[in-house]
C-alpha cells in the first residue's frame, strides 16, 4: 500500500513538473512577443527594437540555463523549483507595472524627439525584463535534474522536457499576438501569463508545504492590486486623444486637434490618415497621389481614371480625395490590420460605397485581384519602414501587370534632408519595370512621391495638363495639387540599384539612414 501512494504522489510531481515547464516555455515565448509590443507602442517596431529584444533575451535565457544547472546540482528539491517558478513569475507580471511610468515619460520624449530620454528609456525597459527571463532560463535545467532518477535515462529526460517547453513557446508565440493582446491589451497579457504560471507554481508548493504556499497566495494578490491601481486609464495621454486600442498588429490611436483627426501607430510619429469635415486638402503626403494620372499626355480627363487600388488604405485618407475629385469611381484599398478599417469607418467617416476594403496583406490581395487598375498608389509604411515585399522588382511587375494601358503606379517614399538612398533604390527598382519615373518632394516632410508610368511619359504632360485645366470645372483641390507637384518636381537620380525578393535590404538601408539622422544631430532641427 505504501509504495503504491509512493509511485501516486512521484507521478503526480512529476506530472504537475511537466505541465509547469509546459507553462514556463509559454510564458517565455509570451513575454517576449508582448515585449515587442510593450517597447512597440512608444518606440515603434524597428529591426533595431526588434533585434534588441531578441538578443537580449537570449542572453538572459543563456544566463539563466548556467544557473539553472548550478542551482539544481546544489538544491536539487521540488519546493526549491517551485518557489523560484511564483518568483519568475512575479517578475513578470510586475514589469508592465513599472514599465509604465518610465514608458509615459519615452512617450513624451519620442513626441518632442529627445534621443538621450529615448535611449535612456528604452535601455530601462529591455534592463527590466533581465530578472523574470533569466529565472525562467532557470526552469528547463533545474526539471531535467529532478526528473532523472538513473543517469542512462539522462538524453530521454532532457529531450522530454526540452519537448514540452518547446510546445508551450509555440502557443506562447501565438496566444499573445492573435488572441490576449487584441482582447485585453499588452498589459493585461503580461498579467494573465504572471498569474497563470504562478497558479502552478502555489500548486506546486503545495504539494510539499502547505504553509508555504499560503504564504506564496500574497504574490498574486500584489500583483492584482498593483495592477488596479497601475494599469488604468489610457496607455498614452496624448494630446487630443479620443479613441486607442490594440490589435493584433498594431497599437492605435486617433486624435483630434482643431477639428481634425489623425490616424497614429505604435510609436505616434507618423500619421497615416487624415480627416476633416471641412477640408479637402491635408498639405501631407496623401495629396499628391492625386497627381498620379496626370503624368500622362494632355488632355487628361477625369474619366480616363476607371478604377484604383491602394495599398495600405490605412483609414482611407486617398480614397476620400479620389472620391471627392475624380467621383464615385470604383476603389479597392488592401489594409492588412482589419481593426484599422473598423477605426477608418467609426471615427473617420471611411463610408464611401465605391470603396472596397479589404483585410488583406497588400501584395496578396494585389495578386489575387482579376482586375486592371489607372492608378495603384502604395502608402504602406510600418514607420520608418516601407515593408520589405512591397520594394522588390518582382512586386513592382505585379503592379505593372495589373495596370491598364494608361495606369500609373504612385508611392511614398522616406528620405531626409541630405540622405535620398532610399529614393535611390526605389528609382533602380521601379525603373528596371517602368519606362518613365518622376519625383516630386513633399514640402515639410521626410516623404517624397515616386511615381511610375506604363507608357513612355515626359513632366511637360504635368503641366500641360495643368495649364489645360485652368478654364474648366476642375475641382479646386486637384488644381492645387498639381500645381504643388509641379513646383516641387525633383531630378531622378542615376542609380544601377535593384531590389529582387532574393535580396532587399530595405531594413539595412533605413537603418542607416536613420542612425546616420540621429548621430548628425538632424533631430535638432526638428524642434
Amino acid at each position: 500500500m505504501n509504495e503504491e501512494v509512493t509511485r501516486s504522489g512521484k507521478l503526480t510531481k512529476s506530472r504537475v513538473l511537466l505541465i509547469a515547464v509546459f507553462i514556463a516555455g509559454l510564458t517565455t515565448l509570451g513575454i517576449e512577443l508582448s515585449a515587442s509590443r510593450l517597447l512597440g507602442s512608444v518606440f515603434g517596431t524597428s529591426n533595431i527594437v526588434w533585434a534588441n529584444i531578441i538578443g537580449l533575451i537570449l542572453v538572459y535565457l543563456t544566463a539563466g540555463y548556467f544557473i539553472g544547472g548550478r542551482l539544481a546540482d546544489r538544491y536539487p528539491r521540488f519546493i526549491t523549483f517551485y518557489q523560484i517558478l511564483a518568483w519568475a513569475a512575479f517578475a513578470s507580471g510586475i514589469v508592465p507595472i513599472v514599465a509604465r511610468p518610465v514608458l509615459l515619460n519615452a512617450a513624451s520624449a519620442v513626441e518632442l524627439l529627445d534621443t538621450a530620454v529615448m535611449v535612456g528609456s528604452f535601455l530601462s525597459i529591455l534592463i527590466l525584463f533581465s530578472v523574470p527571463i533569466t529565472m525562467l532560463g532557470i526552469i528547463s535545467p533545474f526539471a531535467i535534474r529532478l526528473s532523472i532518477e538513473d543517469t542512462k535515462d539522462a538524453g530521454k529526460v532532457s529531450g522530454r522536457v526540452y519537448a514540452i517547453s518547446t510546445m508551450g513557446s509555440i502557443l506562447g508565440t501565438f496566444l499573445p499576438v492573435l488572441v490576449l493582446i487584441p482582447w485585453i491589451g499588452t498589459s493585461m497579457t503580461f498579467l494573465v501569463f504572471s498569474l497563470t504560471l504562478i497558479s502552478i507554481a502555489l500548486f506546486g508548493i503545495a504539494l510539499e508545504s502547505t504553509r508555504k504556499a499560503f504564504y506564496y497566495l500574497l504574490l498574486p494578490l500584489i500583483l492584482i492590486v498593483l495592477s488596479l491601481l497601475v494599469l488604468q486609464g489610457p496607455f498614452k495621454t496624448t494630446q487630443g486623444q479620443i479613441f486607442e486600442t490594440e490589435s493584433s498588429y498594431n497599437y492605435i490611436q486617433v486624435v483630434e486637434r482643431d477639428g481634425i483627426r489623425y490616424l497614429l501607430l505604435n510609436e505616434g510619429q507618423g500619421i497615416h490618415s487624415v480627416y476633416s469635415q471641412s477640408e479637402g486638402a491635408t498639405y501631407g503626403t496623401w495629396d499628391y497621389f492625386m497627381a498620379a494620372p496626370f503624368f500622362n499626355p494632355a488632355p487628361t480627363e477625369l474619366t480616363d481614371v476607371k478604377r484604383v487600388g491602394i495599398v495600405g488604405l490605412a483609414a482611407g485618407t486617398i480614397a476620400k480625395q479620389y472620391t471627392k475629385v475624380f467621383g464615385p469611381i470604383p476603389i479597392d484599398g488592401w489594409e492588412i490590420d482589419p481593426e484599422i478599417i473598423a477605426v477608418g469607418r467609426e471615427y473617420f467617416e471611411m463610408n464611401e460605397p465605391n470603396l472596397t476594403a479589404y483585410a488583406l496583406d497588400g501584395r496578396w490581395g494585389l495578386k489575387q485581384s482579376e482586375r486592371r487598375y489607372s492608378v495603384i498608389g502604395i502608402d504602406a509604411y510600418r514607420l520608418p519602414y516601407i515593408p520589405w515585399h512591397l520594394t522588390t522588382q518582382e512586386f513592382f511587375q505585379e503592379v505593372y501587370d495589373h495596370l491598364d494601358s494608361n495606369g500609373v503606379i504612385v508611392i511614398n517614399v522616406g528620405r531626409t534632408m541630405n540622405d535620398r538612398r532610399l529614393i535611390e533604390a526605389m528609382v533602380g527598382t521601379m525603373g528596371a519595370v517602368f519606362p518613365s519615373l518622376h519625383l516630386v518632394d513633399v514640402p515639410d516632410t521626410f516623404n517624397s512621391i515616386l511615381y511610375g508610368t506604363v507608357k513612355q511619359t515626359s513632366l511637360e504632360n504635368l503641366v500641360d495638363n495643368f495649364i489645360a485645366m485652368q478654364d474648366q470645372n476642375y475641382d479646386p483641390l486637384l488644381l492645387d495639387v498639381l500645381e504643388r507637384a509641379i513646383t516641387n518636381i525633383q531630378p531622378i537620380p542615376t542609380t544601377e540599384i535593384i531590389f529582387t525578393d532574393d535580396k532587399a535590404p530595405i531594413e539595412q538601408l533605413t537603418d542607416a539612414i536613420a542612425l546616420r539622422f540621429i548621430f548628425e544631430g538632424s533631430m535638432d532641427t526638428l524642434r
